[in-house]
């Protein structure tokens, strides 16, 4: 049977998305080349991860990553491919990857202006059971004149020109944030292999009716969090408490949360006192896309996007989410604070 559906032939791809933006800020062209290349290895990554089982590509590596997180031979995988296109893109002179415990300074001859902070894949630990896992990255210009270290990515992310994330599940998708724009999300056609505008300057709702958080750790909670839970679950005002979600994935979290509206808290505890997600890769990239999408993201007692890092790994507690969920948070926190 012949299909007659509509076949759009004036398509936005990613590239030429970034390419018409470029073109607007007078680009030298460098960003497309960058975004270009992650693209590949996203696209390389997805089509890892969906045929992982048959691939023999799930299971331990045998070691563990400079963050204590037991290896998947995907996540080797996803590493190897996100440096080596980055390399080739001719425009990055610093990686920064979870998988690696110093900063990969790349050859002068390929050298660019860029510097990419990037968790190759999130929630590598759902690997085994299918659960949706991810690529989150941030990108940086080197701002000194001096040869490219580590120490160029010790940026706060209100630096970053652009961040986002890929997230593997029903489909692939790829959240694109950028300084100049707002947030935009592309979908992956396999039928063509390019990542397609699906939905264009994204916003968040004002207030949600999920929250997402371990509570597991309830035994380690600080008393905010313990009542904020508490408001949620029983609300005082006769309204419907909230629902909880929690897949632990963080890239899947913070989507459910961009998308449905809501609150993610990955908060410091009596365990993990500096919190347990780290700066660089993965809560500065998710707290500039939930900025640019209209929402909140902290620490509870700073943006994290205000944050000045110390070391290319460290830590910090995180909460973001729609605008009023994040504020009530933040007023219970003011209120403990104070005693």
């Amino acid at each position: 049977m012949t299909d007659r559906s509509a076949f759009d032939t004036n398509v936005i791809t990613m590239t030429r998305f970034v390419m018409e933006e470029g073109r607007r800020a007078k680009g030298t062209g460098e960003f497309t080349q960058l975004l270009n290349s992650l693209c590949t290895a996203v696209k390389a990554i997805s089509t890892a991860v969906r045929k992982a089982g048959i691939a023999n590509l799930y299971g331990i590596a045998g070691s563990t990553n400079v963050t204590g997180d037991q290896v998947k031979k995907l996540d080797i995988l996803s590493n190897d491919l996100v440096i080596n296109m980055l390399k080739s893109s001719f425009s990055t002179c610093v990686i920064v990857s979870e998988e690696n415990k110093d900063a990969v300074i790349v050859e002068a001859d390929k050298r660019g202006k860029y510097i990419v902070c990037i968790d190759p894949l999130d929630g590598s630990s759902n690997i085994d059971c299918l659960v949706s896992i991810g690529t989150i990255f941030g990108i940086y210009r080197k701002v000194t004149p001096e040869e490219p270290s580590g120490k160029d990515a010790l940026q706060p992310g209100r630096n970053l020109v652009a961040a986002g994330y890929a997230l593997y599940g029903s489909a692939t998708m790829l959240v694109l944030a950028t300084s100049a724009g707002g947030v935009n999300c592309f979908m992956l056609d396999p039928a063509i292999g390019e990542f397609i505008l699906v939905d264009r300057d994204v916003k968040i709702k004002k207030k949600g009716n999920i929250y997402s958080l371990n509570e597991g750790y309830a035994k380690y909670f600080d008393p905010a969090i313990t009542e904020y839970l508490k408001k949620k679950k029983f609300p005082e005002d006769g309204s419907s408490p909230y629902g909880g979600r929690y897949i632990g994935s963080m890239v899947a979290d913070v989507h459910r949360t961009l998308v449905y509206g809501g609150i993610f808290l990955y908060p410091a505890n009596s365990k993990s006192p500096k919190g347990k997600l780290r700066l660089l890769y993965e809560c500065n990239p998710m707290a500039f896309v939930i900025e640019k999408a209209g929402g909140i993201a902290t620490t509870g007692h700073q943006a994290i996007l205000d944050v000045v890092p110390e070391d290319i790994h460290q830590r910090v507690p995180v909460v973001l989410g729609s605008p009023d969920d994040v504020k009530e948070y933040l007023e219970i926190v003011k209120k403990h604070s104070a005693k």
